[in-house]
């Protein structure tokens, strides 16, 4: 049984938004208000949840329940796409006992339908029947699409002021490409922190996890972390050491949920951890990088178990990242690959065939250039990520 942060409860409902016989509807429920915050998307074209949140957490960075659903994305729907998803604030908050305003959403699916408002209306008494009942994995398994299996992690943290519980969730397996958040996530802790503190600790967290991923390249409309810090504990976080402890005990937790979803990535058979270091500056190494984790080609060979470095060395020129050719030194698998602009003398298929046919692919890049670093975490680009998205809406 998996020990949740204190002051939670959860509900699930099947509405049938995709079809039936599963749970596709979910509810988290804070006991007292809570410190909240979110990270979301910068696609251009927002969904109505993703719009909904911001509004409400720009008034008040407090909630007490977060709402989920999966199968319908209320992306591109216009004005009805808005006062629909505020209907169902309405409805959910009923079945919680909250205001529609101390809740927050959050939607996936097919991006431009309308939303399927006689379902949520009937789902709804299921929501409140299931409140308490339900567990925290009930409703990882409810956000999930094209996800092959539930991602949930709970740490517990030991501050000077007594132990806390953090609880992360999150679906995601393609359409992972982000620039602010990614996927669709929940964090829920029953530590007692400010909503700004809390806020920097998501930031931090988001940068080095969801932010530090790649699957296909695509940057969804409706990608939101969401995160609660509600204090049912009464371990106050507010001095420099306990702050720090929980920041890096929610990004271990993030980093965590991010291995997961690249290690599902839609049929992937590989997760590439792409290090580059020496480039001019960190963004830098980010663009370097991100060439390289999206680049079809480089994809490909990873599920070929192909050591093909020179797809790698090819992605990296074209990446825009500045530095002198001659100084690059690439290793997979610890193995020296290239360096002073040629390849090692060695038999390199040889040398790299064992740590390819592994599921973590290990590629480190030194540019010569600088101080700058960066690590992603990508996936191959498998025959089964192909027939999922071309079968999506089947």
């Amino acid at each position: 049984m998996t020990i949740v942060p204190k002051g939670y409860s959860f509900a699930v409902a099947a509405a049938g938004f995709k079809g039936p016989g599963r749970n596709d509807l979910g509810l988290v429920v804070s006991q007292s208000p809570a410190s909240a915050a979110g990270v979301f998307t910068t696609n251009r074209f927002q969904a109505a949840p993703v719009l909904v949140c911001k509004e409400i957490l720009a008034k008040r960075p407090l909630a007490r329940a977060l709402l989920v659903n999966s199968g319908q994305a209320n992306a591109c729907t216009g004005e009805e796409g808005l006062a629909n998803c505020r209907a169902t604030l309405e409805l959910a908050a009923a079945q919680a006992g909250v205001t529609p305003g101390e809740v927050l959403p959050v939607s996936t699916g097919v991006i431009g339908a309308q939303l399927k408002m006689d379902k949520w209306a009937a789902a709804a008494p299921q929501l409140g029947a299931s409140l308490g009942k339900a567990t925290a994995m009930d409703v990882a398994k409810a956000m999930m699409t094209t996800d092959t299996f539930p991602k949930l992690s709970v740490k517990s943290v030991a501050l000077p002021g007594g132990e806390v519980r953090v609880l992360g969730m999150c679906k995601g397996a393609g359409m992972i490409s982000p620039t602010m958040a990614t996927l669709l996530g929940f964090v829920l802790t029953d530590a007692d922190v400010s909503p700004a503190a809390w806020r920097d600790i998501l930031l931090h967290a988001a940068d080095r996890s969801f932010n530090a991923l790649t699957v296909d390249g695509d940057t969804s409309t409706n990608d939101t972390v969401l995160a609660l810090a509600n204090g049912a504990s009464g371990v106050a976080v507010a001095d420099a050491k306990s702050l720090r402890l929980l920041r890096d005990a929610v990004t271990g937790l993030c980093q965590e949920l991010s291995y997961r979803i690249v290690q599902d990535a839609e049929g992937g058979t590989k997760v590439a951890h792409i290090a580059v270091t020496g480039a001019k500056s960190a963004a830098q190494a980010e663009v370097a990088a991100r060439a390289i984790g999206t680049s079809p080609l480089v994809k490909t060979a990873l599920f070929g178990c192909d050591p093909n470095w020179g797809r790698i060395v090819a992605a990296l020129g074209r990446s825009g990242a500045d530095f002198d050719p001659m100084a690059v030194v690439l290793k997979i698998g610890g193995v020296l690959v290239f360096e002073k602009g040629q390849p090692s003398p060695e038999d390199l298929d040889a040398l790299l065939a064992p740590c390819m046919r592994h599921q973590d692919v290990e590629i480190e890049l030194d540019l010569g250039a600088g101080r700058g670093a960066f690590t992603l975490l990508a996936s191959d680009l498998s025959k089964r990520y192909v027939e999922i998205n071309a079968d999506y809406r089947s």
